[in-house]
């Protein structure tokens, strides 16, 4: 067991709404926005996506804000903050049977055979996924026509064989409602490739996308998906397990849609690449130091003569003669003044 502890949302106390909001300013941080509106983060961010709260981009790039004319819109609502609240109201096993008026392993049965499709999830301190659903879907589902013989009769002997083989529909129904939720903000393709690209393996990713410049410039646009637990531990590793295909078709699937989106995002802008110039391959540098001339080197204390000889000036030698006394014109001024 690693010890840590996740709390669910149902066990947080909802923030209740601030005071007065002015008319005037820029747009809220999601977390202003989730105070304004009394909801606590989680609430708010699956307010967002379920459309309930209209974002907008952010002018400075750190992604998406509220805008105050929303804020007003959503506070001005008669029985607000209860009517938004509830729109974003998950409920988890226990409380989703009394919802449905069923017991907990029918309902169990249901999300296991993809009836009814969770809208997000967390660990407990036992490592255990806790699936939640929202309130209104369930009173949906159980008021519907065709849910009647699902509620009350007896499970087809079909169905009951996929339970007992150990399907469970609730892992993949939540990573294609989460997908959704990603692909609606994105407008660009090549963001559109990377919350597909999310969803799979990296082995998978890169067999899609070859291209290394374009691989990391898909990877720095994924999204960031919800927390649990600290980086590297088992309840982290247990969450990007869930997060990740593993039904073939599925996986399937996600590798069309990648291939395609990502045809589109070539298309319409390629990937950015390193601006500055390469280093030459390894044999190229050799060939250069090849050849460079090298310098040959004087050696101190050798003659200047021998050092100087081959291609130096005449009058060069000459200067260095008559520094050190071998020039041979003072002998012959000398012979001259005697035979005077």
């Amino acid at each position: 067991m690693s010890g840590i502890s996740i709390t669910p949302p149902a066990q947080t106390a909802t923030t209740p709404p601030t005071g007065t909001l002015r008319t005037s300013g820029g747009p809220f941080a999601p977390s202003r926005a989730a105070r304004e509106l009394g909801l606590k983060r989680r609430e708010f961010d699956l307010a967002v996506h379920l459309g309930c709260v209209r974002t907008v981009p952010d002018e400075g790039g750190g992604g998406r804000r509220v805008d105050r004319d929303e804020i007003h819109r959503l506070r001005n609502d008669e029985n607000f903050p209860e009517t938004l609240r509830e729109r974003v109201r998950a409920v988890g096993t226990a409380d989703g049977a009394k919802l449905m008026d069923v017991t907990p392993t029918r309902f169990t049965r249901l999300a296991r055979l993809g009836l009814v499709t969770p809208v997000t999830f967390y660990l407990n301190r036992y490592r255990a996924v806790v699936w939640l659903y929202l309130a209104d879907e369930l009173r949906q589902f159980a008021v519907g026509e065709d849910s009647a013989p699902l509620l009350t009769g007896r499970t087809s002997q079909s169905l009951r064989d996929q339970l007992e083989a150990g399907l469970d529909r609730r892992p993949r129904n939540w990573r294609g409602r989460q997908l959704g939720f990603l692909l609606r903000p994105a407008c660009d393709p090549w963001a559109r490739a990377a919350v597909v690209a999310s969803f799979l393996d990296p082995a998978q990713v890169a067999e899609i996308v070859d291209d290394p410049y374009e691989r990391a410039y898909v990877n720095r646009l994924r999204p960031e998906q919800p927390a649990h637990g600290l980086p590297g531990s088992p309840t982290a590793g247990l969450a990007e397990r869930i997060m990740t295909a593993d039904d073939p078709d599925e996986i399937l699937w996600l590798r069309a849609d990648l291939t395609v989106t990502l045809a589109e995002a070539r298309d319409h802008r390629p990937a950015p690449r390193p601006t500055s110039e390469p280093a030459p391959p390894a044999h190229e540098a050799l060939e250069q130091q090849r050849v460079r001339p090298v310098p040959v080197p004087v050696q101190h204390g050798s003659r200047p003569e021998v050092a100087g000889r081959a291609g130096e000036p005449e009058r060069t030698r000459g200067l260095l003669g008559r520094l050190r006394g071998r020039n041979p014109r003072p002998a012959r001024d000398r012979e001259r003044a005697a035979r005077v």
